[in-house]
């Protein structure tokens, strides 16, 4: 089941409308080959008469096959793929077809139908076996695939049935390429045709080569084979595409036609190659004038373009031979020539053979020549070609009449400059000198020589026959820049006669030599400080050339702006302030470049080292201002009390710093060394010198001018420091104290003894009042007698007479209005014990008119009587030096206070005037009230003029001061 059926009855077994396929029969499928296939079945039999039991017959039924199958290949195209060279005779296997029929019904038979382009080259074999038959394709000719690349076969199967089922495949050989082909060029030979003066990159012609091979077998490379020089300088080839172009000037009047090869190789890995000839025509532009050329003629014989011909010679005498040509071709050459001017010659044709651009004409008379009218005639021939726009060109011959030898050869020019370049090459032409003769024949041959000067001997020549002057050498305009020759050209005449010129050879320069500096390295000095583009230094540089190539460039090499030069003096300016103490030294490179073309260079290093400049002043580091040291009495002599340093940023000279004691020591008890700044004691310590001793040091260096610092040095010579409280009252007071007062010694030693002075001066006083009144009343007295006596004719009357006195001091400085007045001269006042000692040491010259002197105050004089002295006022209260004030009074409602401040610490700068004692010190110190224990106001600030409101005051205009201690 389902392939068989039993009949119930007669035992009889059928088949079934389900047909029996073989070769679908799970059992009869990947059998051996040759065993039957066998369809089992079971048959079951009961006796229905006996009523027995069922009985089982097995039974096997071999399938037969039929021939129900065609064979057939796995696909309808088979490709196979065969390298062209292959050998005859080799065998390739084609892929089995297949029948699912076993037996003689199976695969019998394979046949190959091939076009007729095939049947020569292929054939088929198969190979059997005791399992099947193996068809193989076999090559019987030659393959060449750039001939045949592929062929299309047809491949036939026929199996063994009966009749026989058979089917066919497209059997497609695809012949593999080798590198068996050369390259083949299109064409054997490419002409083509290029117009000279065509520009660079311009195409000419394109060579094209094809290669029957595939890939790199086909890939071509061109090249030149053996192609001249010139082809090579203006053509180029391109490689990979062929492409002819210009990369040169084209001339066809230097080269007419351009032949050479082109190789083409493919890039096979041996590669093969073919070539080709190139014809390339340079087409004519009209870029040449047409050239005349003169010749003698029979007898006449021309010399230097002039020929000789006697005067009696007949019309239509042939003088010259003229040559018409035109380096061009076609229309561009066909030549016009004429005789220009008035002259008695013409031209007539030589010949009639010659082309369009190469005649030849005679140059004949047309009258009959006369020497004593015109010794010698200059023809002008003119030459016009037809090119668009046509060119023309012009040549002259110079007809020399026959005559006796009686003049001497003349030159064109007496005297010839000519400039020629140096490093030239031996044997170039410098010039070419002409000289003419008004005789004619041997009597104007001319021969040229030279008579140098000693300085040009043996280095040039010239031609005797044509005057061209050679140079011998190479010329070198450094050595030597201008020669003078003389040139003679003497006639053959006899007796020859002779005429000379002159040549100047002026050698050219040429850039061959580099800027030179003097020396190979500058090293400049500079002081600090010095103000910005100031001169620096100067470098020297000179070019052994001339003109623009010895006009040298400086520049500065990594310039940043610091530096610059000036490249006419070569000065080298700075845009620096130098400091020496932020850097010493600085380096750079100058480069020289000169005009010349190429320029040439040169470098050279530039150092600039800063010398120092005393700018910094010594700068005190101990002991403070405000510190002090106790003295006991028992201090031994040469002691060491105090020790003063300080430090200067300067260097040599300017740092070297002295001691000295300026201030401070008016008993001469302290020493202080000048170079260590130790302060020694050196006399024996008395009761007078108990007290605070304020020692003023000045530290000073040696530049010049020199700059100081000043110090301040309190020593306390006392038993104990028991009271402190004073000894701190005294450390305020001498910060307060001008330094030019001194303070040192015991006050109350002082007070005793100011007092005796105050006691002589109010004695003094007293007595100078009475003689000042006594003087008043005589003087009164004789008055009043003078105006009892009665008028004077011619006297007026002052009307001071009568006016209230004005102080001593106002009636000595009172003049006439109009009347310049004069200062009084202050009387010294007589003041409390307080400020005794702080006005001995104040001389303040008020009325000194001197040049050197101090400014003065001017007071007015016209303020009434019994007004307060505000001059002594002044004088006897302020510690300032005198300063100027205008003659015109402040308003009402202002007046003017002195200020100065106190620099903190000890740092007291002076500026290296050493005369000056006044306003630098005194400017140190503040006079203020409750002034603070340690002063912070900066040094060197100048006085300071405060307006503050004014009390009201009975006398205006009138100096209104206040001076705060």
């Amino acid at each position: 089941a389902p392939y068989l059926r039993v009949d119930g009855k007669t035992g009889d077994i059928f088949t079934t409308e389900t047909s029996i396929d073989r070769e679908g029969l799970r059992e009869c499928q990947n059998q051996i080959p040759g065993n039957p296939c066998i369809l089992e079945f079971e048959v079951s039999i009961t006796d229905l008469v006996q009523n027995g039991s069922p009985r089982l017959l097995e039974g096997q039924i071999e399938v037969q096959d039929i021939n129900d199958n065609t064979p057939n290949f796995a696909s309808p195209v088979i490709t196979l793929a065969i390298p062209e060279n292959t050998n005859i005779g080799s065998l390739f296997p084609i892929p089995l077809a297949t029948d699912r029929d076993a037996g003689p019904n199976g695969v019998a038979s394979y046949e190959l139908q091939a076009g007729p382009e095939a049947q020569e080259l292929f054939g088929l074999q198969v190979a059997e076996d005791q399992e099947e038959k193996q068809p193989q394709l076999i090559v019987m000719g030659n393959l060449d695939r750039e001939r045949w690349d592929s062929y299309d076969l047809t491949i036939k199967v026929q199996d063994g049935g009966n009749p026989p089922r058979a089917s066919s495949a497209l059997l497609r050989v695809t012949v593999l390429d080798t590198n068996d082909n050369a390259p083949k060029f299109e064409r054997p030979t490419y002409e083509a045709e290029l117009s000279e003066n065509s520009p660079i990159g311009h195409s000419v012609i394109q060579v094209k080569a094809n290669d029957s091979d595939q890939g790199a077998n086909a890939e071509i490379d061109y090249t030149f084979h053996q192609a001249p020089e010139v082809v090579r300088r203006l053509l180029r080839l391109d490689r990979n595409t062929g492409l002819i172009t210009v990369q040169g000037p084209v001339d066809r009047e230097d080269l007419s036609t351009l032949r050479f090869s082109v190789l083409a190789k493919d890039r096979g890995a041996t590669p093969k190659s073919a070539r080709a000839q190139v014809v390339v025509t340079v087409k004519d532009m009209n870029d040449n004038a047409p050239t005349i050329e003169i010749r003698g003629i029979g007898l006449v014989t021309h010399q230097d373009g002039m020929a000789n011909i006697s005067e009696d010679v007949a019309e239509e005498t042939a003088v010259a031979l003229v040559q018409v040509s035109d380096r061009d071709e076609g229309e561009n050459a066909a030549v016009t020539c004429v005789v220009a001017g008035d002259v008695p010659f013409q031209l007539r044709q030589a010949s009639e053979t010659g082309s369009d651009s190469k005649k030849k004409y005679f140059l004949q008379t047309t009258t009959p020549l006369d020497y004593e009218k015109v010794k010698d005639y200059t023809i002008e021939i003119v030459a016009v070609d037809s090119g668009n726009p046509p060119l023309s060109s012009t040549n002259s011959l110079k007809v020399q009449v026959v005559d006796v030898n009686d003049n001497a050869p003349v030159f064109t020019q007496s005297i010839t400059e000519v400039a020629f370049p140096e490093n030239n090459k031996p044997g170039e032409v410098v010039a070419e000198v002409t000289a003419s003769d008004a005789d004619s024949g041997s009597n104007a041959e001319l021969v040229y020589s030279l008579e140098p000067e000693p300085a040009a001997q043996g280095l040039f020549t010239i031609s005797p026959e044509n005057g061209e002057i050679r140079v011998k050498t190479s010329l070198d305009r450094e050595q030597r820049d201008s020669y003078e020759l003389k040139v003679v050209a003497a006639d053959r005449g006899s007796p020859s006669l002779q005429g000379t010129a002159t040549v100047l050879v002026n050698v050219l320069d040429c850039n061959d030599n580099d800027p030179k500096f003097m020396l190979s390295g500058y090293n400049f000095s500079v002081m600090e400080n010095m103000p910005a583009l100031s001169p620096v230094g100067m470098v020297t540089v000179i070019d052994g050339d001339k003109g623009e190539n010895a006009r040298v460039q400086l520049s500065v090499e990594q310039d940043n702006g610091d530096f610059v030069i000036q490249n006419g003096t070569g000065t080298i300016l700075s845009s620096l302030s130098f400091d020496r103490e932020q850097q010493s030294t600085y380096t750079f490179q100058l480069k020289a470049v000169d005009g010349g073309v190429p320029p040439r260079s040169a470098y050279v290093g530039v150092t600039i080292n800063v010398l120092d400049e005393n700018d910094n002043a010594p700068f005190i580091t101990a002991p403070s201002n405000t510190s002090h040291r106790l003295l006991t009495p028992q201090t031994r002599l040469g002691e060491t009390v105090s020790q003063v340093t300080a430090e200067d940023i300067d260097s040599g000279i300017n740092a070297e710093l002295t001691y000295s004691i300026a201030g401070g020591n008016p008993y001469g008890l302290f020493q202080i060394g000048s170079h260590s700044g130790a302060i020694t004691l050196e006399k024996e310590i008395e009761r007078r010198h108990h007290g605070l001793h304020r020692l003023v040091v000045k530290v000073s260096d040696r530049g010049k001018p020199p700059r100081y610092g000043t110090a301040l040095v309190h020593l306390y010579v006392n038993e104990t420091l028991a009271n402190r409280t004073l000894l701190e009252t005294l450390l305020v007071h001498s910060l307060d104290t001008p330094l030019d007062i001194d303070i040192a010694g015991d006050p109350e030693y002082e007070r005793s003894k100011q007092r005796g002075n105050i006691l002589f001066g109010v004695v003094a006083g007293v007595v100078a009042v009475a003689l000042l009144i006594a003087l008043a009343v005589l003087v009164r007295y004789c008055r009043q007698r003078e105006a009892k006596s009665g008028y004077q004719a011619g006297k007026k009357e002052t009307k001071d007479l009568y006016a209230p006195k004005p102080s001593g001091k106002a009636a000595k400085g009172s003049k006439s209005k109009g009347k310049k007045s004069k200062s009084p001269k202050p009387v010294k006042p007589v003041e409390d014990e307080d400020d005794t000692g702080l006005q001995k040491s104040l001389k303040f010259n008020l009325m000194s008119d001197a040049p050197g002197d101090s400014p003065r105050i001017h007071l007015p004089l016209n303020y009434p009587p019994g007004s307060p002295d505000l001059g002594r006022h002044y004088r006897s209260n302020s510690p300032l030096p005198s300063i100027q004030l205008q003659p015109q009074s402040p308003s009402a409602s202002k007046k003017h206070q002195v200020v100065q401040d106190l620099p903190p610490a000890n740092t007291f700068v002076g500026t290296g005037d050493t005369t000056s004692t006044g306003s630098e010190q005194y400017s140190d110190y503040s006079y203020r009230t409750n002034p603070p224990k340690y002063p912070s106001k900066q040094v060197g600030q100048p006085f300071r003029l405060s307006t503050p409101q004014p009390p009201p005051h009975p006398y205006h205009g009138a100096i209104w001061t206040e001076v705060w201690e």
